[in-house]
Formats: C-alpha cells, sequence, structure tokens
C-alpha cells in the first residue's frame, strides 16, 4: 500500500522517534500509538519526491498553527481495540472493569517520571512495578521539582514561555512514550496534570502559572491527547485548596479533561498531608473517588483517614494516596530514623482492611527518582535503581494477591468483630470480613501488626465449622489451614514468629483457593 497524505489508515506525527529529532514521519494508524514502529514503504523514486513535496506543504501548515491545535499528535491515535474503561462498581465502595471484573488499584508515587527518566530508564522502573502487581502508576506532568524550567532528559520543557495554553511537543512525545508503555505492561498512568505549586505556590518553586481560563484549555488538551489511553486522571498536586481562586482552577481543569476526554476516564484530587478530596469536592459530579494523603511518620493511623471517608454520603470509593514512604524519614526528619517495610505494610493493612478501594505505596528514593549527582530531597539516601529491590514495594502486591483470593466486591470493614484485642495505636489489629444481604459472612481476616492476643466472633459465619490458617505478609505465603469448630468466639493461636500477620478464617464449606491465591469470585451484592 502506497503512503499517502490523503489515504486515511496513514497520518503525520511529529518527533515520535526520537524526542530529540525535529521532522515529521508518516506511519499507519494502527501503529502510531506505541510512536516506536513505523513501516517503510517501498516506493520508486518518482513517488518518494511527490511524497516528500506533499510533505514539505503539511510542515509549512503545521509551522503556522498551534501545536496542540492542528497536530494530529495533540489528539491520541485511535487503537486497534477500543479501550478498555474503568468505573465505580455500583456499590459505591471499588473500582472495576467495563464488564464488571474487579479492578483493584495498587499505586505507586511515580511524581518525577515524566520529568526526570529517559526512555530507558522508564522501561526499567514500569517493568519492575508491572512485574510486583502494581496497576496504577502515580505521575506529575508539570513536575514538582523546577518541573517547568529544568529540561527533561532530551532537553525539552513543557510549556513554551510558561503558556499552560502552549504546550510543548517534544516533552509530549516523551510523556507519550511512558504512557504507552504502561499500558502495554497492563498499567494506568494515574496522571496528575500539574503539580501543586502552580496553582497555589504556599511553599515550592511554583511559579503559579494557572487561571481557571488557561486551566481549562490545558485539561481539554491533556484530555484530548490521552482519551484512548489507560489513565486514571488525579488533580491537585499535595497543595491545599484555600480559596474560590482555588477552586475555580481545579473546577475548570475538571471541566476541561471532561469536555477533552468524552468522561471516559475517573477522576479523583491528590490532597496535601492530613487532608482529603472530600472535604472541598466530595459531593461534587466529576470526583469519582476520593483520596487523602496521611502523610509520613511512624505508625500514622491511617485507617482513621480511611474510616472517614467511608462513612461520607453519597458513598464513593477511598483510598490514601499517599502514605508514609519506604525509607522516607519520619517526620521529615533523618535524625528520627527511616520508616521500612514493616510500616508500608502496616499502612497497607490498615487502609485496605478498614474499607479502601486499593492502595498507593511510595518509597522516598523512586518517587523522586534520586542518585548520585542529584540534589537529595528531604534526606534521600538509596540510588532509585537500588531502591527499586526494597521489599516493601513487593509485599504490597501480596497483599493485592491476597483481598483477590476472597469474594472482592462484598468486602466491608469488620472492626466491630474484634472482641478483645491490643487499643488503637502501633499495634492496632484491623478487621475486614465480606457481608451478604443479610449480614453473613464467609471470611474474616485480622492484620495483625506484632503477636498479640485477640478473640474474634465468628458467629456471622454460618458454617458449624472454620478453616483457619496464617498468612505471612512478608513473604506471602499462607501456612497450612487447620479445621476447628465454630463456637461463635474464636481465640487465636498464637503466630508463628514475632513478626506481623494476618489470620485468615474462612467457613470451611467454602471452596476458596489458599490464601494469595488466585481463584476466588467477585461477588457482587
Amino acid at each position: 500500500m502506497e503512503c499517502s497524505l490523503l489515504n486515511p489508515d496513514y497520518c503525520f506525527l511529529p518527533y515520535i522517534l526520537h524526542p530529540e529529532r525535529s521532522g515529521v514521519r508518516l506511519l499507519p494508524r494502527h501503529s502510531a500509538g506505541n510512536g516506536v514502529c513505523f513501516r517503510e514503504a517501498q516506493q520508486t523514486r518518482q513517488k518518494r519526491k511527490g511524497a516528500n513535496m506533499r510533505m514539505q506543504s503539511l510542515c509549512a501548515i503545521l509551522m503556522i498553527c498551534p501545536v496542540w491545535a492542528c497536530s494530529p499528535a495533540a489528539e491520541i491515535q485511535p487503537k486497534e481495540a477500543p479501550m478498555k474503561t474503568l468505573q465505580v462498581h455500583p456499590n459505591g465502595r471499588f473500582l472495576c472493569w467495563q464488564d464488571g471484573a474487579p479492578f483493584f488499584y495498587l499505586g505507586d508515587t511515580a511524581w518525577e517520571l515524566f520529568h526526570r527518566l529517559n526512555r530507558e530508564e522508564a522501561d526499567l522502573y514500569l517493568g519492575d512495578r508491572a512485574a510486583k502487581g502494581f496497576t496504577v502508576i502515580q505521575a506529575v506532568v508539570l513536575a514538582e521539582l523546577n518541573g517547568l524550567t529544568d529540561p527533561n532528559p532530551y532537553g525539552h520543557t513543557p510549556l513554551e514561555n510558561l503558556d499552560p495554553r502552549r504546550p510543548s511537543e517534544a516533552y509530549f512525545q516523551h510523556v507519550d512514550y511512558i504512557v504507552n508503555k504502561a499500558e502495554s505492561l497492563g498499567l494506568h498512568i494515574g496522571m496528575l496534570p500539574t503539580w501543586g505549586d502552580k496553582w497555589n505556590r504556599k511553599w515550592g518553586a511554583g511559579p503559579e502559572i494557572f487561571t481557571p481560563e488557561n486551566a481549562e484549555a490545558y485539561g481539554e488538551f491533556l484530555g484530548r491527547r490521552y482519551r484512548e489511553r489507560a489513565i486514571i486522571w488525579i488533580l491537585g498536586g499535595d497543595r491545599p485548596v484555600e480559596n474560590d481562586n482555588h477552586r475555580a482552577i481545579i473546577r475548570a481543569m475538571a471541566a476541561g479533561l471532561r469536555k477533552g476526554d468524552g468522561g471516559r476516564h475517573l477522576m479523583t484530587l491528590h490532597p496535601c498531608g492530613q487532608q482529603h478530596s472530600a472535604q472541598y469536592f466530595h459531593s461534587e459530579e466529576w470526583l469519582n473517588f476520593n483520596m487523602c494523603q496521611t502523610g509520613h511518620t511512624f505508625n500514622r493511623d491511617n485507617y482513621r483517614s480511611i474510616a472517614l471517608d467511608y462513612a461520607r454520603q453519597p458513598v464513593k470509593p477511598c483510598l490514601d494516596g499517599e502514605p508514609g514512604y519506604e525509607d522516607h524519614p519520619s517526620g521529615f526528619k533523618a535524625e528520627n530514623g527511616y520508616m521500612d517495610d514493616a510500616q508500608t505494610r502496616r499502612f497497607a493493612y490498615w487502609a485496605l482492611f478498614a474499607g479502601a478501594l486499593g492502595h498507593t505505596y511510595g518509597c522516598h528514593d523512586i518517587w523522586q527518582f534520586w542518585q548520585e549527582g542529584r540534589k537529595a530531597k528531604t534526606a534521600a539516601r538509596t540510588p532509585w535503581k537500588e531502591a527499586l529491590k526494597l521489599p516493601g514495594s513487593a509485599q504490597v502486591g501480596y497483599a493485592r494477591a491476597l483481598l483477590e483470593s476472597r469474594p472482592f466486591f462484598t468486602r466491608v470493614p469488620a472492626q466491630a468483630l474484634l472482641i478483645k484485642g491490643p487499643p488503637p495505636g502501633p499495634d492496632y489489629v484491623a478487621v475486614t470480613s465480606d457481608k451478604d444481604a443479610q449480614g453473613k459472612a464467609t471470611y474474616i481476616l485480622a492484620y495483625l501488626p506484632k503477636p498479640s492476643e485477640i478473640v474474634l466472633n465468628t458467629s456471622v459465619i454460618a458454617d458449624k465449622n472454620l478453616r483457619v490458617c496464617w498468612f505471612d505478609p512478608r513473604k506471602g505465603q499462607a501456612h497450612k489451614a487447620d479445621q476447628v469448630p465454630n463456637t461463635g468466639e474464636f481465640h487465636a493461636p498464637v503466630p508463628p514468629d514475632q513478626g506481623d500477620w494476618v489470620l485468615v478464617i474462612d467457613a470451611a464449606s467454602s471452596d476458596y483457593p489458599p490464601p494469595g491465591k488466585a481463584g476466588a469470585k467477585s461477588s457482587s451484592p
């Protein structure tokens, strides 16, 4: 087939192959999305000459038109198959695919991903996270660390003259590559259009560049460009909403995104520390699910924050979008000590068992992609490629596997089933179960940060017998199960060692797989 400007199966895309090289390339529409594969048409010298003349004409048009308005690259190219979309489950507590299958939001904070990593480094990072079971990568287009003025690895900054109405095509070609690579690995990008210092410079580099008018235009640009991609929109960016202008900017950006993507993607807001998206926008239609940030302190009781959002009306799903990071100094001071994988497991299980739709992990070295030669933010100490190996990032995947091995959509917080246990504090025992229309359960899970004497009410399980075992959240392995009579109360035995454990209690008649293994049904109420 001849490559023709008039052939609808082909389109022009500037800068796709190498972001540092200018020019226009002709490629099939079915390959435009990956940005790296080009079909070389075999043409005669005469045909090439004619095609070159037509290319020159188009280049002249592109040079006099605003990039994001005229370039086909500004609207992401169609894919061979329709994009699978996410939605809020009918019960209002979880996310699911359009066909009703569960979607477990397991996020990682890679805030500087677009800004600091080249393509080879992005491939390494994304491959690692996909292999560990992450499903969402939270990354910022206009990044925190001088993201407006410090160029990406290819020498490009995101905006021309700091104008949100004038995005740089070369910069966004690199964003495109990462978005496409993530999608090819089964990952969604939780895309923050901007860090919050660009609309509220309460701290940080700024400058404040957004107004309601240009925020809507910028949102529409992003919405159109990534309309067909695996994206979850995350507004905000770690700054408080303090006045009507801030609210107007966020609402305008949300409206622009909706206009651009036609409502295809879910949307939330990343608030600053110890705050909630719900305290500003809970009842607004564009906010599909709530996010809180519980912050970076030892033993932060994030289960309280999740419980607060879980109880709000109208019902919306919720999660902790920024808990304490692995390898982060507690309270932002190195002398306080650094949080480790035990802390990250604690935050994950506390939030999930309190009713969160999923959970976000973070590593202090990775969000900023710190390495030798870069200024360390808040006492970062481990080069990011080494930090990929820290154990917490694999262990949060075990938490996902555990919950996916039991009925998904009927999971509820079940703290009332704890008859005896430690008081709230660092040893807090979190409890969850499923619950049917009659208030009955088929499983109970209890997370113990360390061995504790606990007693659970098992009368909610109708079976005469229980199948009980310990699940090791450090290794993702279940110990051998025992069958015991269901007397209505279960006095937990001593865990196998002094670490943290999850007690798994199943109805003996259930056909559930071993904890952490695939095979459970979704069980929509």
